[in-house]
């Protein structure tokens, strides 16, 4: 499911409790997201979350604040990627 919702936000926090939820502050937009993973844009870069039967409990656009509950297995930061600096398969091929 791709849904893009856009938030107002400053500070940037995260908070695990046992795998089983997550509360993110600081999230600017959640471009998209379903039972299995979310994809959001945080002041510090995008975040790429990823679990089993997860389900955003709470979203305050204003704040820029996320919760979600389910099984978290994995929480990483990705690399922004540059504009104009994109890698495509020809990219890496004729390097």
């Amino acid at each position: 499911m791709d849904k893009i919702i856009e938030t107002n936000s400053v500070n940037h926090i995260v908070n695990i409790n046992e795998r089983k939820s997550i509360v993110i502050t600081g999230v600017k937009k959640i471009e998209s997201f379903d039972n299995e993973e979310f994809l959001l844009n945080s002041n510090l870069g995008p975040i790429l979350l990823k679990g089993e039967n997860l389900e955003m409990i709470k979203l305050d656009t204003l704040e820029g604040n996320v919760s979600i509950k389910g099984k978290i297995n994995s929480f990483q930061y990705l690399d922004s990627v540059e504009k104009g600096k994109e890698s495509s398969i020809f990219n890496k091929l004729f390097k």
